[in-house]
């Protein structure tokens, strides 16, 4: 167990990896990730230096939204496997020292959930209804839907039962909207997180948190369809589907819950919300946590992302709780591709990459070596911080966005209905199964020859149980990901994932046990405008037991210096640096503890950030001290697809 895990509060400090079930690692040869897949594989993240997964939907569905469109939320589907493969791997997880997050869907149930069967047949104003969204339609005999909202997955929000009512879907029609006015709502939600938290989970992740609560009675439906569904900020609070006050009473409902349990669980939530309100989820008496997606949403601009961390910040300190650092998830572009794209400001996030992706990744030039090299200092960037780091499996092996899929492969309901300025292509390239073993490369594809068949990268074994060949990966891995298996990453020192391993330790041991959440922001002489900084409290470097043996494992630090560096660390501040420019940057004094790429001449390069262990009381304007070893731990090669 890390130390941090020892904690009760352990996630304020943690690092978290996002595992995304059908696409991680599959067991048994159906082409689907599985539960028993992440099991094997616990301790490759073990090994990573992650402190907890995070489980992303495995309950039984139809996949009309990846896993999100729940049936049964007390089951494993049986297509990933059984419960009791659920408490092996919890059983697993908690042996090796991991905590276990499970994903709770409230918004909304599937259409086969057996309220929602039950509330077709029971008809008009029955308790059943009640628990979901129905209203009457408009026209002379209710033809026409309740308003006129648009759904995020395309078409109208409102879908038509027999008896002619219509329910209400933020998302896809199999995505029928919960009510939560109605008290078997409550009280089934309640009875969900103590099953999960009876079998092992140590917290949970709220999807679409800020969306619960809904005002549809204040006024005509028709006159609501003002609002643009699509806009989820709420500044104001007169938005009627969004970031509600009434949200915040079901979440405080929860806190007493987790409080039932010791530890007391957590929940982290998913709330798209004006960063000004994002504490109030935040809340000791409520979830504890929630997502900082201005840190994913920001460019690599300087500007952008010192106003993301200062506003996290702000709001950790508003709340009571520690703030989260995201870079991706399965909702959003590889991180990789962002950054290796043109930087460009838009109205909406992402908006670019989500445009280049719409025309297969041709209409703009993916620089992946820049790509690349941004995405590493951005981890340093985001993993010197306090708080808690969410990694999207695969972003650890520096994986890009999968542009190309063929439009008659992809499953997200994103490409199949959403229309006119709505149009997008979807999720599905950053939701490719990973690629684990360089030698199983398979062949080029009959019907694409950028893609693979007959082998799989090592996500799925060759057989079955049955001595059949294994069936195709859900969605096509490009012959690229060859390059990027994680064994072939595993053996180079220079790898992204050998940064990641270095990085997390290194935080684990000298950042984390301080237990301090105050940053301190700080300027390097001349280069005010390109370069952000920050300084924070460092442990002991001695008293760090094993970094310096977890460090030699990737070349980065030479145990023979473990004595100097417990020397030199006594009395100073750990201090990190990203140079946003084109200009090489002179070092303030201090050692050398990790670097994105080669320094040279002791110069920080342009696109790339550092760690130094600096004195107390360093001077910013001093010339730079790089005595000590510095990192060679570079990549670029890799990326070159």
């Amino acid at each position: 167990m890390t130390e941090n895990n020892a904690h009760d509060d352990w996630w304020k400090q943690a690092v978290v990896y996002q595992v995304y079930p059908r696409s991680f690692k599959d067991s048994d040869g159906d082409g689907l990730g599985d539960i028993n897949g992440i099991t094997s594989k616990i301790g490759y993240l073990k090994d990573l230096g992650v402190d907890a997964l995070w489980l992303s939907p495995f309950y039984p569905s139809e996949l009309a939204d990846g896993g999100y469109d729940v049936i049964d939320y007390r089951n494993v589907d049986e297509r990933l496997g059984t419960m009791r493969d659920f408490d092996e791997l919890t059983h697993e997880a908690h042996a090796n020292g991991l905590k276990m997050i499970v994903d709770i869907v409230p918004n909304h149930t599937s259409t086969q959930h057996v309220w929602f069967k039950e509330a077709v047949d029971a008809g008009r104003g029955s308790r059943a209804r009640e628990r979901y969204i129905f209203r009457e339609g408009r026209g002379k005999h209710g033809e026409i839907p309740p308003n006129d909202w648009v759904s995020f997955f395309g078409g109208p929000a409102w879908e038509q039962v027999e008896d002619g009512q219509w329910y209400l879907h933020i998302f896809a029609k199999q995505q029928a909207d919960l009510n939560w006015q109605n008290k078997d709502v409550h009280e089934d939600f309640k009875k969900t997180l103590r099953f999960w938290s009876d079998h092992g989970a140590d917290g949970f992740r709220i999807d679409v948190a800020h969306g619960l609560a809904k005002d549809l009675t204040s006024r005509p439906l028709a006159e609501m369809g003002e609002w643009d569904m699509h806009d989820q900020l709420n500044p104001d609070g007169t938005n009627p589907l969004w970031d509600r006050d009434e949200v915040h009473s079901i979440y405080r409902e929860w806190r007493e819950v987790f409080n039932e349990y010791t530890p007391a669980r957590f929940a982290v939530g998913e709330a798209w919300v004006v960063p000004e309100h994002q504490y109030r989820y935040a809340s000791p008496d409520e979830l504890g946590q929630v997502f900082n997606f201005e840190f994913a949403k920001a460019n690599w601009s300087r500007e952008e992302m010192k106003a993301a961390i200062a506003e996290g910040l702000a709001s950790a300190d508003r709340s009571g709780s520690t703030t989260t650092w995201v870079m991706s998830n399965h909702d959003v572009p590889r991180v990789a591709t962002r950054y290796a794209l043109p930087q460009v400001k838009s109205t909406s996030h992402h908006q670019f990459a989500k445009d280049w992706i719409l025309r297969d990744g041709e209409s703009y030039h993916e620089n992946h070596e820049l790509g690349t090299r941004r995405a590493r200092a951005a981890l340093l960037l985001e993993a010197g911080l306090p708080g808690s780091v969410y990694i999207y499996q695969g972003e650890e092996l520096g994986l890009f966005e999968v542009p190309n899929i063929p439009w008659n492969r992809l499953e997200d309901p994103n490409a199949f209905h959403t229309r006119g300025k709505w149009t997008d292509k979807g999720r599905d390239g950053c939701r490719v199964p990973l690629p684990w073993v360089a030698a199983d490369a398979p062949h080029p594809a009959d019907w694409d020859e950028n893609f693979g068949d007959g082998a799989s990268f090592g996500f799925s074994p060759a057989t079955t149980a049955y001595g059949k060949p294994a069936s195709a990966p859900h969605l096509p891995q490009p012959l690229w990901f060859k390059d990027f298996a994680e064994d072939s990453e595993h053996a180079d020192p220079t790898s992204m994932l050998n940064l990641y391993r270095t990085a997390l330790s290194l935080r684990a041991h000298l950042l984390t046990p301080t237990g301090s959440t105050q940053v301190q922001w700080s300027t390097v002489a001349g280069h005010e405008a390109s370069t952000l900084s920050y300084s924070r409290e460092i442990a002991e470097f001695g008293a760090a037991a094993g970094v310096a043996t977890a460090a030699a494992a990737t070349s980065t630090i030479a145990p023979q210096q473990e004595q100097e560096r417990s020397d030199a660390n006594k009395r100073r501040r750990f201090v990190s640096i990203t140079n946003f420019g084109s200009t090489p940057i002179e070092l303030p004094e201090g050692k050398v503890l990790l670097s994105s790429t080669e320094l040279v001449d002791g110069q920080l390069p342009g696109d790339a950030s550092v760690w130094l262990s600096a004195p107390e009381s360093y001077d910013n304007g001093t010339k730079a001290s790089t005595s000590a070893s510095t990192n060679n731990n570079t990549n670029l090669d890799a990326a070159d697809k």
